[in-house]
């Protein structure tokens, strides 16, 4: 009876499977390929056929990559500098965020002190008030400080985000890695410091890898402090407000919107793939190193 129902169970999975997969990829590729074909679109080829699901050659065209790129000095909208902008952001938000959360992390996953797990709670708890609460009360603090204007404050504000999730995404790694490779490194003569950064960081890759991509897509793709902060100046707008003010603008053609969309986009999935295959590697070195 058991062999019959693990069989039948087994054939199943074997045909619904590949089946939610096929759906799973449909809804997540078909609305970005949309996108991606009416942006090399002419917007009158649109307006003619706005439910077509191809493009020909006659039709194809880049012109409206070449406008949204373009710097509004020269008639276009800027998104080179958006990109520059929000890759500065992102970047350090990913660098000062990994620099607090590692030793964090390892505190809460190694140390042994009073109110341990508490402390692990309390960096989720942050989550419980949302953006729009902290929205004023920061923007008064950094006004004060004179950072409520630039990307440098911008960043600060996404770290103090992005730390709280960093660090318990990183201790329930870390907890993982045994203490008996600390133990060894420390009979070889390593202080924890180096041990730390010798033996302990090497393991961790893989989850240094994913966090930091976590915190990349928060910082790339976040817009309600973008706009408290960095609305008055737009020399140092993030492409998340270049396109809000794209889908604001009636005067801008549609293709156009849905080229800066792939502007967007495009750069956070290049990231994924190459963090993909560098986390696999990770995973792998550290294999060989067990």
């Amino acid at each position: 009876m058991s062999v019959s129902r693990a069989r039948f169970e087994e054939r199943l999975f074997a045909v619904v499977r590949p089946l939610v997969i096929v759906l799973l990829a449909l809804i997540t590729l078909v609305p970005f390929l949309y996108m991606v074909l009416l942006s090399v679109k002419p917007v009158d080829a649109l307006l003619l056929e706005p439910g077509a699901l191809w493009v020909s050659a006659e039709d194809f065209t880049v012109s409206t990559y070449r406008d949204v790129l373009r710097s509004s000095g020269a008639g276009g909208q800027g998104f080179l500098r958006f990109l520059l902008n929000s890759a500065l952001v992102s970047l350090g938000t990913v660098a000062l965020t990994l620099l607090a959360s590692v030793p964090g992390a390892y505190a809460v996953s190694r140390l042994r002190f009073f109110g341990r797990r508490q402390v692990s709670a309390l960096f989720l708890a942050v989550y419980l008030f949302p953006a729009t609460l902290l929205a004023v009360p920061l923007f008064v603090i950094f006004a004060r400080l004179g950072l409520s204007s630039g990307l440098v404050g911008l960043a600060v504000v996404y770290v103090a985000q992005t730390v709280p999730v960093s660090v318990y995404m990183l201790k329930n790694y870390l907890v993982t890695v045994p203490v008996s490779v600390e133990e060894a490194a420390a009979l070889d003569g390593c202080t924890r410091l180096r041990a730390v950064r010798e033996v302990v960081l090497p393991l961790a890759i893989p989850s240094l890898m994913a966090t930091g991509l976590y915190v990349f897509m928060i910082a790339w793709n976040e817009f309600l402090f973008a706009l408290l902060f960095l609305a008055a100046d737009p020399e140092k707008w993030t492409v998340s407000l270049g396109l809000a003010q794209l889908a604001d603008g009636v005067e801008v053609p549609k293709t156009v919107l849905m080229a800066g969309s792939v502007v967007l986009t495009i750069p956070v999935v290049v990231l994924f793939f190459a963090a993909e295959r560098l986390l696999t590697e990770g995973l792998t070195s550290g294999a060989d190193k067990g």
